[in-house]
C-alpha cells in the first residue's frame, strides 16, 4: 500500500481502534490517532514505532464539544487529510431512559454522534479535493431496542441516518460514508463504571477481527463501496 495512504482513528488507544492502528501500519498505512489520554498515546506510537509508516497522535476529549473544532483544525494543517476517517470513538451507559441523569444523556450523545458531526464538518471540506472514506462504527442496537440500553441504542440509530445523509450529500464530491454495524466486541467499554452487564465475553467478536474487516472496507476498489457491513457473533445477539 502507497505511503501517502492515511487513516485517522479515533478512540485509537483501546479495542477497536488500538487494533486497527496495528492492522493499518502492518498494512503500510500512515495514521493519525486521537485518544483524550495523551500517555496511552504516547505509548502506543512507541509500540507502533517497528513498522516503517508516520505515527500523528492528536489528545483531545470529545465529550468536550468546546475543543473538537480546534483540535481537528489543527490536526488538517499538521499532518494533511486523511484518505480514511475511522469514528470508532464511543460511550456506553446503560439504566433506564426515564432516570438517566440528564449529564450522562448529554454525554452519550454528545460522544457519539454530536463529535462525529463536528469531526465530519471539519475533515469532509478538505477531502473534497481528493475524495475519501468516512467510516462510522455503528451497533446492531441502532435497529434493536434493548432494555437498559435506550440512550446508546437511540445514539446509533442516528449515526446510521447520519451516515446515509452524509453519503448522498458527497456523493458527487467522491467522499464516500458507510457504517460498520456491529454485534458485540470484546473491548474495555464492559469494564466502564457505567456499563453493568455479566455477558460472555469470550463469545464476542475480537478487536483484531474487526480491525481486518475494517481494513477490508478500506482497500475497496475506487469505483465500489461497502455501504453498510453488517458484522456479528456467530452465537448471535447478547
Amino acid at each position: 500500500m502507497s505511503k501517502s495512504k492515511l487513516i485517522f482513528i479515533t478512540g485509537a488507544t483501546k479495542g477497536i481502534g488500538r487494533a486497527t492502528a496495528f492492522t493499518f501500519a502492518k498494512a503500510g498505512w500512515d495514521l493519525i490517532l486521537l485518544a483524550r489520554n495523551f500517555k496511552a498515546l504516547e505509548k502506543l506510537k512507541y509500540e507502533l514505532t517497528g513498522y516503517d509508516v508516520r505515527v500523528n497522535i492528536c489528545n483531545c476529549d470529545l465529550s468536550d464539544d468546546q475543543i473538537i473544532e480546534s483540535s481537528i483544525s489543527k490536526l488538517l494543517k499538521d499532518f494533511g487529510c486523511p484518505s480514511v476517517v475511522l469514528n470508532n470513538a464511543g460511550f456506553a451507559y446503560n439504566g433506564e431512559l426515564i432516570t438517566m441523569p440528564l449529564e450522562q444523556w448529554q454525554k452519550i450523545i454528545q460522544v457519539n454522534l454530536t463529535s462525529i458531526f463536528q469531526i465530519c464538518s471539519e475533515i469532509v471540506p478538505s477531502m473534497r479535493v481528493k475524495g475519501g472514506l468516512i467510516i462510522n462504527v455503528s451497533s446492531h442496537a441502532a435497529s434493536n431496542a434493548f432494555p437498559q440500553w435506550g440512550a446508546y441504542c437511540i445514539t446509533k440509530a442516528a449515526l446510521a441516518s447520519f451516515t446515509k445523509c452524509l453519503r448522498e450529500e458527497e456523493r458527487n464530491n467522491s467522499i464516500k460514508a458507510c457504517t460498520l454495524t456491529l454485534g458485540s466486541v470484546n473491548t474495555p467499554l464492559w469494564d466502564s463504571e457505567f456499563v453493568n452487564s455479566d455477558f460472555n465475553r469470550e463469545a464476542m467478536l475480537s478487536p483484531d477481527n474487526v480491525s481486518q474487516t475494517i481494513l477490508y472496507m478500506a482497500e475497496q476498489p475506487e469505483l465500489q463501496v461497502i455501504e453498510d457491513l453488517t458484522l456479528m457473533p456467530s452465537t448471535g445477539a447478547f
